[in-house]
């Protein structure tokens, strides 16, 4: 039997990242707006080693900057505009500090799911790094952060880090040797593309003590297919479609 879990089931993606710029906290003002308790978002390390939000590996299809993200220092990464891509009304934010994620998350008594989305070959050094800072920020908080990851060495790194915090396997395909890959890791859930779970996947989950997320889902149809399989969490696009008291 899974322990109890304590994370809402609707979680915003990227903030409310379609409504919004994605991953800024204008996106997560958003997705509260909206109903929604919980969210997901991808972080990444500066080149000095700071914690941030940030999908893609480049900055240029999100914020006004060039280049590998990476390569530049928070200091230089903060000064970004990350909002004016999406819309005038949202020119001039920035690119946003897990640091900064986690007070507003805290203060609002929101729950976050923190992907740890590393540059390559920066894989066990985002995870640690990711680990270790969420552990200090949400430290004595009632609801840590769910750490998920498609990397499993970032999962491993993030595990010997801060072992106290749930770590969770994303999975893009069932992989060969995917379940005893996410138990090895410690995880406390699987996080899979919504279209890999069936019955047969998700008894698999749950007989090996896990529970199941899915990604992205923004069709009700198939959103209405998973609860009648009592999916434990839905991560969407469609914050404005879902009523997340569902």
């Amino acid at each position: 039997m899974a322990p109890a879990w304590p994370y809402p089931r609707w979680i915003a993606h990227r903030g409310a990242g379609k409504l919004a710029p994605e991953n800024t906290l204008a996106a997560f003002r958003v997705g509260a707006s909206h109903g929604y308790r919980a969210f997901e978002c991808d972080v990444k390390l500066s080149a000095d080693g700071v914690p941030f939000l940030l999908h893609d590996e480049t900055l240029q299809r999100t914020t006004n900057g060039h280049g590998m993200a990476a390569r530049f220092s928070w200091s230089e990464l903060s000064r970004f505009d990350a909002g004016s891509w999406h819309g005038r009304g949202f020119a001039g934010e920035p690119l946003p500090s897990l640091e900064t994620i986690s007070r507003y998350c805290l203060g609002n008594g929101f729950a976050l799911n923190i992907e740890i989305k590393p540059t390559p070959g920066s894989e066990e050094q985002t995870g640690r790094i990711v680990a270790e800072r969420a552990a200090v920020l949400w430290r004595n908080a009632p609801q840590p952060p769910l750490l998920s990851s498609f990397q499993p060495a970032s999962l491993a790194a993030a595990m010997l880090a801060a072992p106290a915090l749930p770590r969770a396997l994303l999975l893009d395909a069932l992989h060969p040797g995917w379940l005893p890959l996410a138990r090895t890791l410690g995880c406390a859930a699987v996080v899979a593309a919504y279209s890999l779970i069936d019955i047969d996947v998700l008894t698999q989950i749950r007989d090996a003590g896990l529970r199941a997320l899915v990604y992205t889902v923004n069709d009700p149809a198939e959103a209405e297919r998973l609860a009648l399989l009592a999916i434990d969490g839905f991560i969407t696009d469609a914050v404005d479609r879902f009523s997340p008291g569902t």
